[in-house]
């Protein structure tokens, strides 16, 4: 049976002062998360795992709630704090998609989230909110966004028309902001900064038009740039060889919609970009079309590019490498390396040095995929032609919102496994015939047509096989598209908990994938879940639609 929060949920919308001044210790950023959650991924490694045991399997059965808080913006009225960003119409304060996307911050007891043009903080140990910030952009649009940055008393984040703003973490009041980029080029930006050292790192998304995409550096202080990456490579530069022609190469996306992660003693970021545009026009611009759909590692200090490794050359079907990079340190055939391990959109999994991009592993870990012919010598897929789009249809898998996407994975280290939500789903692509010259992705469009179901996968590094398999009862012929159910967390304790695709968050034991704890939500969970140590509790938090989630072991 679901659990009602309508009471709670009622009591946490009260208003409550700032308990105490907030700073972050930026050290903080580069260790295992314990008590504090300071960065979208917990730590730099992306790995969104925590090394908690105060919840563990033995007791987790027994989790109750503490809180629920409610955005409901429709019933709030007007709200503090925003800036009209162009000389256009404000629209009104709403919760766009009625979802949180974001992975809180937790710092000091404070949390800190975001939504589509607003940010919250609010009491962790209550639900109490603190404030409340509104971007009143001219904009808006189906994007999510992901969350913020913290560098001691600073917040930022990314708005729905394309500026950077920052925050005063103790009143919620803006310092400042930028211009990310120009949204009459049909940019948006989703994605949660990431402090390294004296850089915030900042994405770019859209591939609606034919338009760039970029990785930048901006001054934490000031929010100038630093230095800024392009996705695609200068004409006689490196990779332009890949692209028929300039015009064509500086107008061939490679978005940058995700956070990044980042190993401090390499001094190396490490970025998933985009797809190509025109995103189905593969004739187009023919060639492997580089740096798209790519892991691209890049000197922090200076935005140059160390490696990269396609993961897939001249895509045609919208599959972004955008995943999350996982770093971690395993054994391969018995010698210690530093790995980097990265499951992506098309159905395949790559595993690579991380402080070269040598190629260790790749593997099918989506049993429906059918657009490639293998692998090539680099571990890199062969596509099929005959997989593109056709006037009679092609039948595709992965389906256009691909087997992974934007929820993070999580990679437990005493397991040795990886965890995610995997969707085979089916799609057929059509081409047509276009009056005059065709444009962007026109002469082209598809159909989703069911597939083999949504599951939830533990995947053995060294090998790229599946450890154990659950599958989602109800989602064989018609599964999500896995960026509507949330990422996923391990911890020490023993414990990994994911949300469930009707509604539930799940806790399931790590080796066997057996259930061992579930409440029923609102809806599906719509974000990450984090975890962290406060006055000496343990505290799981995650979304579900416009409510945050606070549960912990009875006194």
């Amino acid at each position: 049976m679901k659990t009602s929060f309508v009471v709670l949920a009622a009591l946490t919308m009260l208003v409550v002062p700032h308990r105490a001044q907030c700073q972050l210790d930026p050290e903080v950023l580069g260790k295992a998360p314990v008590d504090a959650w300071p960065t979208y991924h917990g730590d730099y490694s992306g790995r969104h795992y925590s090394s908690l045991s105060q919840i563990n399997l033995a007791n987790v059965k027994t989790l109750s709630l503490n809180w629920v808080y409610r955005a409901n913006l429709s019933a709030r009225g007007a709200v503090s704090g925003g800036t009209i960003s162009q000389d256009l119409p404000p629209r009104t304060p709403v919760l766009y998609g009625g979802v949180f996307q974001s992975t809180p911050l937790m710092v000091n007891g404070i949390l800190y989230f975001t939504a589509p043009d607003h940010a919250w903080a609010i009491d962790a140990h209550s639900g109490k909110e603190i404030w409340h910030f509104y971007w009143k952009s001219p904009a808006g649009g189906p994007v999510g966004n992901r969350g913020l940055a913290m560098y001691k008393n600073w917040l930022y984040f990314e708005t729905t028309d394309c500026y950077l703003v920052s925050l005063d973490a103790n009143t919620g009041k803006e310092r400042w902001h930028k211009m990310i980029a120009d949204i009459r080029g049909e940019y948006t930006t989703t994605v949660a900064p990431i402090v390294v050292k004296n850089h915030l790192i900042v994405g770019v998304g859209g591939d609606n038009l034919d338009v760039q995409g970029w990785l930048e550096s901006r001054d934490l202080e000031s929010g100038e740039i630093q230095w800024k990456w392009l996705s695609t490579p200068r004409p006689g530069e490196p990779g332009s060889e890949t692209w028929p022609n300039t015009f064509v190469m500086e107008h061939g996306g490679g978005m940058t919609w995700q956070p990044v992660t980042y190993d401090p003693n390499l001094n190396l970021i490490y970025v998933g970009t985009g797809n190509p545009d025109p995103t189905y026009r593969g004739d187009l611009r023919l060639g492997d079309n580089l740096y798209t759909s790519s892991i691209v590692a890049l000197n922090s200090d200076t935005g140059k590019m160390a490696w990269y490794f396609q993961c897939s050359p001249h895509d045609t079907h919208d599959w972004d490498a955008t995943q999350t990079p996982v770093l971690f340190d395993g054994a391969v055939d018995g010698k210690p390396r530093k790995l980097l391990m990265l499951a992506s959109r098309n159905g395949m999994l790559f595993v690579v040095d991380r402080t070269n991009g040598e190629h260790i592993l790749s593997k099918q870990f989506a049993e429906s995929a059918n657009w490639s012919k293998g692998f090539d010598a680099k571990g890199r897929p062969v596509p099929n032609p005959d997989k593109d789009s056709q006037r009679g249809g092609t039948l595709i898998s992965p389906n256009n919102g691909g087997a992974q996407n934007w929820p993070p994975p999580t990679f437990d280290p005493e397991t040795g496994l990886l965890y995610m939500n995997v969707a085979q789903g089916y799609e057929i692509h059509y081409s047509y015939e276009t009056a005059g010259k065709a444009f962007g992705d026109a002469g082209h469009t598809s159909h989703a047509v069911g597939g083999l179901g949504m599951s939830l996968k533990a995947i053995d590094y060294k090998t790229g096989e599946a450890k154990w398999v659950h599958p989602y009862a109800g989602t064989e012929w018609n599964p999500p598209r896995p960026d509507h159910d949330g990422g996923l967390l391990s911890t020490a304790g023993h414990v990994l908990f994911a949300g469930d695709p009707t509604g539930f968050m799940v806790a399931y034991d790590p080796e066997t994938g057996r259930q061992v704890w579930h409440v029923g939500l609102t809806r599906e969970m719509t974000n990450t879940p984090i975890t962290y140590m406060l006055d000496g509790k343990q505290y799981l938090v995650f979304a579900a639609g416009d409510e945050l989630y606070s549960f912990s072991l009875p006194q």
